[in-house]
C-alpha cells in the first residue's frame, strides 16, 4: 500500500486525478445532504431506485462543474514545465484548489436551505435579485446560525478537502529537460484539454451540445426533481451571460398565431367606468395550504376540519369572491411584481432579471393612471431591496414607500423590513393622504424567514404550528384585520376594490399541497365593502389575471397589453393558468394539467381528482384534445418570447 501511494504521488497526473475525483465525492456528499434536508417536504416517497438514478444522473453534471471551476488548478498541475515540481508553486497550487472548492461546497450546500423558497438551484439571477439589499452579509450570517447543521456539515467538508488533498512528492527530482519529456508533457497537455472540455460539455463528438440547466430532465420523473441531479456550482457558471431568447417557431405565420392568441385585450365594459379606489395586497409566502376556507374539504390527522393560520382572511373571504384553482406563475417574490401589477408572467426566468427587463412595459398603474389616478407602491423593506422600487417606477407608479419613507427604524425587524402590522398602519392612514382615486399596492414581508414576529406576539402565536412560519402568517392575518379596522374608519373605504393575493408559496407540509401543482397554488380574493363581488367561482385564475379582472370590473374601455384575462367577463370561456416549473411548462384548464418541456407534452394529471399528481393519465388523452391544449400553450410561449426580444410588451 505504501509503494502504491508512493507511486501515485510521484506520478502528477494520477495526483491531478485523485484530488479532482475526491471533490467529485464531496460533491455527492453535499447531493446527500441536499436530499436529506428536503426530503420530507419536497421529495416524499421516493424509492431507493428513483433517488439512486437521480444521485448517478447528477455525476455529469458533478464533472462538468468541478472540471469547469478547476480549470485553473487543471492547468497548473499540467503545464509541461520543471517549474511545477517546486515547493513554492505546489504549496500556491494546493491553495487555490482548496478555496475554489471550498466556495463550491459553501454554495452547494448553502442551496439545501435557499430551496425551500425557490424550489429550484440557485443562479446567476441571485446576485441581480440582491444586489441592491446593503445588509445581504448580515442576512446569510444570520442563515448560518439559523441553519447551524448545514454550517457544521460545510466545515466538516472543507476540513476532509484539505485533509484528503494528494500532494506530489517532493523528492522527486525535477526531471531534466529532454526533448522527450517535452513531447510527452505537451501531448499529455493536450490529451487532458481534450478530455476536460468533453467533460465540461457533457459527453464527445460534435453533435453533442454543451449540458444545460434543461438537461437534468433527462433523469427526473418531476420538474422539481431536477433540483436534486444539479448542483449549484454548475447552475451559476451555466448562466453567466446567458443567451437571448430565440423565437421557438411553432407558429410560422405571425397571422395563424394571433389567431390563436394575442396579448392585447379588448375591453367590453359592462357600463360607465367605476371611478373607485383600488388597493392590492401582495402577502410574501401566503400559500393557499393555510388559508382555512380555501380548504374547506380537508381534514386533519385525527378526522377533524383543517382550520388553517388565517381566521381573518377566512372570514373576509366568506364577504369577497374567490375562484377555485389559483395559481401564482412563479416561485420567487420577485415574479409576482410583474405578474400581478403588469400580467407579465415568470416564464424561463424572472422578467426583472432578463436581458429584456428595461423593455417598455405597461402595467395596472399605469393605466389607471391615464386616467387621473395617484398611484403608490408600499413595501416596508430599505428601498431598492429586491428591485421592487425600479420596477414599481417602469410600470407606472408615481410614488413608492419604503423603509426610508416610513422613517421609524425602531419597527424595523432586524433583517427584512418593517413589521407588518406598524406599516399596514402607516399604509392605511397614508392612503387618507391621497386624492381620489388612487390605486395602490402593497409588499407584506413578515411571513419569511428567519419567520420572527415582535416579541410581544411571541405568548400570543406560539410555535404550535407544523412550520415556524405558521406563527407569521397567523402574525400577518391578524395585521391585515387591524388594517381593515383602521381603513373601516378612513373616508376611501366604501369606494374601494381589494385585491388579495400571495407572491409565491413556501413551506408546504400537506401532502395534498407537496407537489408540482401544490406549489403555484396561492390565494386570489377579491372584495368590495359594498358586497357587489361575492362567491366562489368554479374556474381558474392565476396571477396575471388580476389585472384584467379588475380593470374589467372598473369598466376600463380602452386596449391594453396583459398575458391574463378578465375572469368576469362573460364572453371569456377559456379559463386556464400556465407557468414554468423548473424547465417544463405547466398548462391548467378545465381539470387537466399538462407538464410540457417546450417541444412534447411529458405529463399529464387530473390535478381536481388527483390532488397528490400520482397517476399520469398521458396515453389516456386524445391526440386531437392534446393538440388543441399544446397549441394555446404553444400560442403563449412564443408570443412571450416574441414579444420579449422586440419589445413590443405595450400596446402599440
Amino acid at each position: 500500500m505504501k509503494r502504491l501511494i508512493s507511486v501515485i504521488r510521484g506520478n502528477i497526473y494520477a495526483v491531478t486525478c485523485l484530488n479532482l475525483l475526491m471533490v467529485m465525492f464531496l460533491y455527492t456528499l453535499c447531493r446527500a445532504e441536499f436530499y436529506v434536508v428536503n426530503m420530507s417536504d419536497y421529495f416524499p416517497n421516493m424509492g431507493t431506485d428513483r433517488l439512486r438514478t437521480l444521485m448517478l444522473g447528477g455525476l455529469k453534471f458533478d464533472l462538468s462543474a468541478v472540471l469547469y471551476s478547476n480549470l485553473l488548478y487543471i492547468v497548473m498541475m499540467l503545464i509541461p514545465f520543471r517549474f511545477r515540481y517546486k515547493t513554492a508553486y505546489q504549496t500556491s497550487t494546493k491553495w487555490i484548489f482548496i478555496i475554489v472548492n471550498a466556495i463550491a461546497i459553501f454554495m452547494n450546500l448553502s442551496d439545501s436551505v435557499y430551496f425551500k423558497f425557490t424550489n429550484r438551484r440557485t443562479t446567476m439571477s441571485f446576485f441581480t435579485e440582491f444586489q441592491n439589499d446593503d445588509n445581504l452579509f448580515s442576512i446569510l450570517g444570520q442563515g448560518m446560525l439559523n441553519y447551524w447543521y448545514v454550517t457544521v456539515t460545510g466545515i466538516v467538508l472543507i476540513v476532509g478537502l484539505v485533509v484528503l488533498y494528494v500532494r506530489p512528492s517532493f523528492n522527486l527530482k525535477s526531471p531534466r529537460g529532454t526533448w522527450w519529456y517535452y513531447v510527452r508533457n505537451i501531448i499529455a497537455f493536450g490529451v487532458a484539454g481534450f478530455l476536460s472540455v468533453n467533460g465540461m460539455r457533457g459527453g464527445f463528438g460534435s453533435f453533442v451540445r454543451p449540458i444545460t440547466l434543461s438537461n437534468a430532465n433527462v433523469y427526473t420523473e418531476k420538474p422539481l426533481e431536477a433540483s436534486i441531479v444539479l448542483n449549484t456550482p454548475f447552475c451559476l457558471l451555466r448562466t453567466i451571460g446567458k443567451k437571448p431568447y430565440k423565437n421557438p417557431e411553432y407558429f410560422k405565420d405571425e397571422k395563424e398565431l394571433a389567431k390563436e392568441y394575442e396579448p392585447i385585450i379588448y375591453p367590453h365594459p359592462r357600463g360607465e367606468f367605476r371611478e373607485m379606489n383600488v388597493v392590492i395586497f401582495i402577502l410574501e409566502s401566503f400559500s393557499k395550504e393555510f388559508v382555512g376556507e380555501l380548504n374547506r374539504d380537508l381534514k386533519n390527522a385525527d378526522g377533524s376540519p383543517y382550520k388553517g393560520y388565517t381566521p381573518f382572511l377566512d372570514s373576509l373571504i366568506r364577504q369577497g369572491l374567490t375562484f377555485e384553482y389559483t395559481f401564482a406563475t412563479g416561485r420567487k417574490s420577485i415574479d409576482a411584481m410583474p405578474s400581478v401589477l403588469s400580467s407579465i408572467p415568470r416564464y424561463y426566468e424572472p422578467y426583472v432579471l432578463t436581458s429584456y427587463s428595461n423593455n417598455r412595459v405597461s402595467g395596472i398603474a399605469d393605466v389607471l393612471g391615464k386616467k387621473g389616478y395617484y398611484t403608490a407602491f408600499f413595501h416596508g423593506a430599505p428601498n431598492g431591496s429586491m428591485g421592487f422600487e425600479s420596477f414599481a417606477k417602469v410600470s407606472g407608479f408615481q410614488a413608492y414607500y419604503g423603509k426610508t419613507e416610513y422613517g421609524n427604524d425602531a419597527d424595523y425587524d432586524g433583517t427584512w423590513a418593517i413589521w407588518d402590522e406598524p406599516f399596514f398602519q402607516f399604509f392605511a392612514t397614508k392612503m387618507s393622504t391621497f386624492r381620489q382615486p388612487f390605486m395602490t399596492a402593497l409588499f407584506s414581508a413578515s411571513s419569511h424567514d428567519p419567520f420572527r414576529i415582535p416579541s410581544e406576539y411571541e405568548r400570543v402565536y406560539p410555535e404550535d404550528g407544523i412550520h415556524k412560519i405558521h406563527k407569521c402568517v397567523r402574525y400577518t392575518d391578524n395585521a391585515l384585520r387591524k388594517f381593515f379596522d383602521t381603513a373601516k374608519q378612513q373616508p376611501w373605504y366604501e369606494n374601494t376594490l381589494f385585491v388579495i393575493t400571495a407572491d409565491h408559496t413556501n413551506a408546504l407540509t400537506r401532502k395534498e399541497y407537496i407537489n408540482d401543482a401544490g406549489h403555484y397554488k396561492v390565494p386570489i380574493i377579491f372584495y368590495t365593502p359594498n358586497g357587489d363581488l361575492r362567491g366562489r367561482l368554479p374556474v381558474i385564475a392565476e396571477q396575471t389575471d388580476i389585472m384584467p379582472t379588475v380593470l374589467g370590473y372598473l369598466n376600463y374601455e380602452k386596449p391594453y397589453f396583459a398575458f391574463g384575462h378578465d375572469v368576469l367577463d362573460p364572453n371569456y370561456a377559456h379559463h386556464y393558468a400556465l407557468n414554468h416549473n423548473d424547465q417544463i411548462f405547466q398548462l391548467f384548464t378545465d381539470s387537466l394539467m399538462l407538464q410540457f418541456d417546450g417541444q412534447q407534452t411529458k405529463a399529464v394529471y387530473n390535478f381536481v381528482k388527483d390532488t397528490e399528481l400520482q397517476h399520469n393519465i398521458l396515453p389516456s388523452v386524445s391526440r386531437e384534445r392534446l393538440n388543441t391544449l399544446e397549441k394555446r400553450m404553444k400560442a403563449v410561449i412564443q408570443q412571450y418570447v416574441v414579444r420579449m426580444i422586440e419589445n413590443r410588451l405595450t400596446v402599440e
